[in-house]
């Protein structure tokens, strides 16, 4: 019969390893933490082969004495739980540090060779531990300026069937930057270095604004082409700053979610982030944006994982609700831009031709024959620019307005006053401070959508069409339960249901807009979501309110401007004006751009006039 005894203390450490450092990056997370905790205003980071091959982490905390060092190398030993916090009366959840447990250093020591260094302000040396995994190697003075030092090198180097699974060096340097990136992001109060061989890749000075933050770590055009946040409901505050629809990427990596300055990665808020959107960006595209949760620590658990990168709300539904309600609330002050930074490829085809006038001659009447008349002279009564032979150009799908001066109510008009229209598609438009080109279609399309909701057409849409024979739709009865709960939700939006035995739910009228669905495809849809978000305020589902949006989006493409149609100059300008006036007019209903504006100095530019 198998004997049961206590594990060595080596082997334990190597496991609490397993759920810590599971690589390089994830000991320099634990490091750089422990540096923001230690009250550190300047941290500095040097990664050698991604961490593979060496990480180190100095900063200007307040350090430890050498009897401190040797205890925080011991499991569970820590500094960051007051004693308010500690025993059967303590509140752990309240605990305010990004670290607590006391696992971190004992962990990579057991799997590194691991090099501590401390020196106390005000002391006159500092002191050094060297740990080889796990085994104490050496313990003394040193030589450092005041704060502390951590080297690990080394990791897995003796357990062969760890380090096989550790990837690349760039792959891990990957992973590395991101840690420093989101952990900095986080701290704009504190100066971070992070130097990868003899490269510098970050250099942030303390003392940073946090919007001013964000954009130098995740793009210096998000400040220009995003919107700052700072709300406050129900004692929880979310601040940041968001991209402009138009302003995504393919993949979701530039999402960075912080809740009380931790930096996590959490489904629900990565979720209320998609439901904030929903109605902006195509699916293939995501936001790109920085938010920063503060709530009262009872309300959340952040000792859900060894990592501490997931969270746990008491309150789901009431932060995923906040979080989308603050997100749409925040881009409508700043939706009628639009991110403006148009494809470069296409930029680079505004480009004159250099020097000799004569390849500009070329490239613009390519394929022309000089030699038939037809080709450079007009036959009377016919258009200089009708094709003649098959090589000669086709009759451009323009027409333009008489320009005439500004009036000086005209230039206060972002943008600007219609000069004519392109292809049938696009309108032309001169501002006071450039030119600015419309997608007619895309932009129509918003303000119908707009116009639908500011009418109450999302409620119009939830009206209730009652089936001739009610839907029996079978389930599970925890789904029952669920759906039970909701009813009195869902009927507001126009879906009518009720309990019709233990797994059963019978349906009695769908959403006017949802008279076509198919009920038992909608229900499992509705609690999938409860089971993933709960249930809000109001005890409803989220699901359905959110495909009345798609309806009401499809509605809106269905009745706007096609592209293609001739418009009228004064038709031009009302759209224009409309457009000033109308909430998140700089992005149509999938996230591309309605608009973009050439400024006047770049235009003089591209004529060799500056």
């Amino acid at each position: 019969m198998p004997i049961i005894r206590r594990l060595p203390e080596q082997l334990v450490n190597r496991i609490a390893a397993g759920e810590v450092v599971e690589r390089p990056a994830a000991a320099l997370k634990e490091l750089v933490e422990n540096a923001v905790d230690a009250g550190a205003t300047r941290i500095a980071v040097r990664l050698v082969e991604g961490g593979l091959g060496s990480l180190e982490v100095t900063d200007d905390g307040c350090a430890m004495s050498p009897e401190e060092m040797a205890l925080a190398l011991e499991r569970h030993a820590t500094s960051k739980l007051p004693e308010s916090l500690v025993g059967e009366e303590g509140a752990i959840e309240r605990v305010a540090t990004l670290g607590f447990r006391g696992e971190a250093l004992p962990s990579i020591a057991s799997v590194s060779r691991f090099t501590l260094e401390s020196r106390p302000h005000g002391a006159e040396q500092g002191w050094k531990i060297v740990v080889d995994h796990g085994a104490g190697v050496s313990d003394g003075p040193a030589a450092l300026p005041p704060g502390t030092r951590v080297r690990v090198e080394q990791v897995f180097a003796r357990i062969p069937a760890r380090r096989k699974f550790l990837r690349t060096p760039r792959s891990e340097y990957a992973a590395s930057l991101d840690v420093v990136r989101r952990l900095a992001m986080a701290r704009p109060d504190i100066g971070f270095t992070l130097d990868h061989g003899e490269r510098r890749v970050l250099a942030l000075q303390p003392g940073e604004a946090l919007v001013d933050r964000v954009a130098q770590i995740v793009g210096r055009e998000l400040k220009a082409n995003g919107v700052a946040i700072d709300l406050e409901r129900h004692g929880m505050r979310l601040t940041g700053i968001a991209g402009l629809p138009t302003y995504n990427r393919g993949i979701a990596d530039h999402q960075y979610l912080f809740v009380n300055g931790r930096p996590v990665k959490d489904r629900l808020l990565a979720g209320a982030v998609r439901g904030a959107y929903s109605d902006m960006l195509a699916r293939d595209r995501h936001a790109v944006l920085a938010l920063f949760l503060e709530i009262a620590p009872e309300d959340v658990d952040v000792n859900v994982h060894p990592a501490k990168t997931e969270v746990r709300f008491r309150d789901a539904q009431g932060v995923r609700g906040f979080i989308v309600s603050g997100l749409r609330q925040a881009l409508a002050t700043g939706d009628r831009r639009s991110a403006q930074s148009p494809d470069a490829a296409a930029m680079e085809r505004w480009q004159r031709e250099r020097d000799d006038p004569a390849p500009a001659l070329r490239s613009i009447f390519e394929n022309r024959d000089w030699s038939r008349p037809s080709a450079g002279v007009a036959e009377p009564g016919t258009s200089p620019w009708r094709a003649a032979d098959t090589g000669a150009m086709a009759e451009p799908q323009g027409r333009a307005e008489q320009a005439e001066p500004f009036a000086p109510e005209q230039r206060a008009y972002p943008l600007g006053i219609a000069r004519g229209q392109v292809a049938n598609t696009y309108i032309v438009a001169e501002a006071a401070d450039g030119l600015v080109l419309v997608d007619q279609h895309a932009a129509h399309e918003r303000l119908v959508l707009e116009r639908l909701r500011a009418a109450g057409a999302g409620e119009a849409a939830a009206r209730s069409q009652a089936l001739l024979m009610p839907d029996v739709v079978e389930l599970e009865e925890p789904a029952c339960d669920r759906l039970e709960e909701a009813a009195e939700r869902l009927g507001q939006l126009g879906l009518a249901i009720e309990r019709f035995g233990p797994t059963a739910m019978l349906v009695r009228a769908l959403p006017h807009s949802l008279r076509n669905g198919d009920p038992e495809k909608l229900l499992r849809d509705i609690d999938d979501d409860l089971v993933k978000h709960g249930q809000d305020d109001d005890k409803g589902a989220l699901l359905l309110s959110e495909k009345l949006e798609l309806v009401l989006a499809t509605m809106a493409c269905h009745g706007s401007v096609r592209a293609g149609r001739v418009l009228s100059v004064a038709e031009m300008n009302a759209l224009l004006r409309e457009m000033e006036n109308t909430p998140r007019s700089g992005q149509c209903n999938h996230g591309r751009p309605t608009w973009v504006k050439l400024a006047l100095d770049d235009v003089e530019k591209l004529f060799g006039r500056h």
